[in-house]
């Protein structure tokens, strides 16, 4: 069921009338405003039922919109429909920070690629509505070309008639078989030869597919990067300052303010030093469990203590509780550096701005690139090698990437848009390659 029908369902439907209905009262510019009395009594039908006429929306422009974007006073608009989401922006399961970040504007592409079941958080709606836009007004902000938005939707709209959401379940079961298998094979290997170093570094390769984070600590952190990619400062994932600067603006601001935590000249330096070997047992497994603890996570806490207790219980009777602690980070450390290539390789050498209010596709394509098609590609990278496509359509399972993808490229072309598509060795010598610039701009800022 579509979002307007949804919502006609529920009694949140435009009157053909523009007058204000009984006992409601109009907004303008976040102000109440008394309406005065009824256009009219109930009229009645042959029987003698009264019909309660149907009740008129309050009509909005963008310019009125546009000026609810603070964090304390936030409007946005979905399909025509305006809603007030301050309070529920603190309820959000993705998080608060997505909210704010599309206040004061056009959210309908971002709301249909972040909800899996529409009909479901439709329903969050209701209570939330408060308006729609005037007549004359158009349905996204001026600043974005309305035939591209529209031929974006369409081309959803076409995917879901191809079934492209729905979810193979053939596939994720090779998926999972392969982490069983290869655990399997790791305990078979130590219980016949042993756990000496030579043995543990084989196993410890085996087992990199193994994984202990929080589901909604990365829901939470990843939302905001799919809502505004390398956007600064809403996306998260471009702001690794101290550390790193990354973009144009970062290195600038740091430059010019006299910021030296360390020498930005060599950052590509650290990247390979630090970044590569410590993303996964260092930044992510702190900020995980820091997450968890903090939002009481309780399931996902569950989850993670079961992944040590199966380590525990697999490897525990040949390395003691210590040394298979030693093991799980040592692993952690292996998979480290394919982790950050494979989560950077596609954003850091992109596009990084300030909002500039761009529409969906744009948004996306601009601050992502893909990295040529293999089998290799596809199975080790989970498929984020199509990060184009996973960025457009969060939702959509990974398999179907690969079909989607001519469709996307042709629209792009059709718009100007550049579809990147690289060789994945080129793909990681661009991060280095995108750090020297930002620190190149950090050094003339410093010293000028």
């Amino acid at each position: 069921m579509k979002l307007e029908e949804k919502l006609e369902e529920n009694g949140c439907v435009r009157a053909r009338s523009r007058q204000p209905c009984l006992g409601e009262t109009s907004q303008a510019n976040g102000q109440l405003r008394a309406n005065g009395a009824a256009e009219g009594s109930p009229r009645r039908e042959a029987n003698g039922k009264s019909i309660v006429p149907r009740r008129s929306l309050n009509a909005y422009t963008w310019q009125e919109i546009q000026k609810h974007n603070q964090e304390g006073d936030q409007w946005l608009v979905i399909s025509r429909k305006v809603y007030n989401v301050t309070e529920w922006a603190f309820k959000h399961p993705g998080g608060q920070r997505v909210i704010t970040h599309y206040a004061g504007e056009d959210a309908t592409d971002a709301f249909r690629a972040m909800h899996l079941d529409l009909d479901m958080v439709t329903l969050y709606l209701k209570p939330l509505l408060i308006g729609e836009l005037a007549p004359g007004e158009p349905s996204q902000e001026r600043n974005k070309n309305p035939q591209l938005v529209e031929d974006f939707r369409e081309l959803r709209r076409t995917l879901e008639a191809m079934n492209m959401f729905d979810a193979h379940l053939g596939f994720f079961f090779l998926h999972l078989a392969q982490i069983l298998i290869l655990e399997v094979l790791a305990w078979l290997i130590l219980c016949h030869f042993g756990s000496g170093w030579t043995v543990t570094t084989f196993v410890s390769f085996l087992l990199t597919i193994s994984q202990g984070l929080s589901a909604n600590w990365w829901n939470y952190r990843h939302s905001q990067h799919h809502v505004k990619p390398n956007i600064y400062p809403k996306d998260p994932d471009i702001d690794m300052g101290p550390l790193f600067l990354l973009g144009e603006s970062q290195p600038v601001k740091y430059g010019k303010k006299k910021i030296k935590y360390i020498n930005y000249e060599k950052q590509h330096l650290y990247f390979y030093m630090v970044g590569l070997p410590l993303l996964m047992p260092g930044y992510f497994n702190v900020q995980s469990m820091q997450v968890m603890y903090l939002r009481k996570y309780w399931v996902d806490i569950a989850f993670v203590i079961s992944f040590y207790i199966r380590h525990f219980i697999t490897f525990g009777p040949f390395y003691g509780i210590f040394g298979t602690l030693l093991l799980i980070y040592f692993v952690k450390l292996l998979e480290s550096p394919w982790i950050a290539y494979v989560t950077q390789m596609s954003h850091i050498p992109m596009r990084m701005s300030r909002e500039e209010n761009r529409d969906w596709l744009s948004t996306q394509v601009l601050a992502t690139c893909n990295i040529e098609q293999s089998f290799f590609n596809d199975w080790f990278t989970g498929h984020l090698n199509f990060q184009i496509e996973h960025h457009l359509f969060p939702t959509m399972p990974r398999h179907n990437y690969h079909k989607v993808a001519p469709l996307v490229k042709s629209l792009c072309a059709k718009h100007g848009l550049q579809y990147v598509n690289k060789p994945m060795l080129v793909a990681f010598g661009d991060i280095v390659r995108a750090l020297k610039r930002s620190a190149a701009l950090w050094v003339d800022a410093y010293y000028e």
